[in-house]
């Protein structure tokens, strides 16, 4: 809980002088409700609750152990694992973010100052997640752009159901990605198989008004009328309409000889 407390706090917490030596503890952030988990944190933690005085035994001791909020985190706070992943917690509901998986992969931290910036790159690096670091106008930016990297964050910072909407997200946009893919290649070869054999239909009809089918050797004269019986059919099909039956690489070499002659021919 402490971890977690001086991850929110160092992120977006705040301290208000009142007067007569008063204080109040806050949180600088829209999320109602990540004020009242930080209200929580020092409830259970400290026993604070809304205005303290500075002298009082509790708030010295907020102070000495979670540190001011324009430094960054005591090592010793977050030296162990489960205490890294609390902090983490705090520190993204703080001043963290995550897109929309549906459209792009983008989380972020964005921290007051570098120094808090290389603390959580380096926390996060324990890990074993790679991130990088960018300026904003006056702030510092922690962020990361793998689909896998993030949902690995958010297995470290046990956001267990935005894990699962994470990951069926992008699973979708895999396979969406995908098919896409498949169908755009089946599409491109459609098109090359259309073009060739709109090719080759127009030679063999060249070749049948300017030369005569009938003068063609066996092989190339029943190539011929099947392609012009058959045309939108794959050369595998056509090798089938042949007698004998001919492979594709046979159908392609006559189909080829008809496209030289052809050639010579104009």
């Amino acid at each position: 809980m402490l971890a977690e407390l001086a991850g929110l706090f160092h992120s977006c917490g705040q301290i208000g002088r009142l007067s007569g030596g008063n204080v109040t503890i806050g949180f600088a952030t829209e999320r109602e409700s990540i004020v009242r988990k930080g209200f929580t944190l020092l409830k259970k933690t400290f026993n604070i609750v809304g205005e303290i005085n500075e002298n009082n035994p509790s708030f010295m001791e907020f102070l000495t152990k979670i540190g001011n909020p324009d430094e960054t985190v005591s090592q010793l706070l977050i030296k162990n694992a489960c205490c890294q992943r609390a902090f983490l917690r705090g520190a993204f509901l703080g001043c963290g973010s995550v897109n929309d998986p549906a459209k792009t992969y983008h989380l972020e931290f964005v921290c007051p100052s570098e120094e808090k910036a290389k603390q959580l790159q380096q926390v996060i690096g324990g890990f074993d997640i790679s991130t990088k670091i960018t300026t904003r106008r006056k702030s510092y930016v922690v962020y990361i752009k793998e689909g896998e990297a993030i949902v690995d964050l958010l297995s470290v910072i046990e956001a267990t159901n935005s894990l699962m909407d994470m990951e069926n997200a992008r699973i979708y946009k895999e396979v969406n990605n995908s098919v896409n893919r498949r169908v755009n290649c089946e599409m491109s070869n459609i098109r090359k198989t259309v073009s060739a054999s709109a090719r080759q239909i127009e030679d063999i009809i060249f070749i049948r008004d300017n030369y005569g089918l009938d003068k063609l050797p066996e092989s190339l004269r029943q190539m011929a009328y099947v392609r012009l019986e058959f045309p939108e059919a794959p050369l595998q099909e056509l090798g089938e309409h042949l007698d004998p039956p001919v492979g594709k690489s046979g159908v392609n070499h006559r189909l080829r000889r008809l496209g030289e002659m052809a050639d010579k021919l104009r």
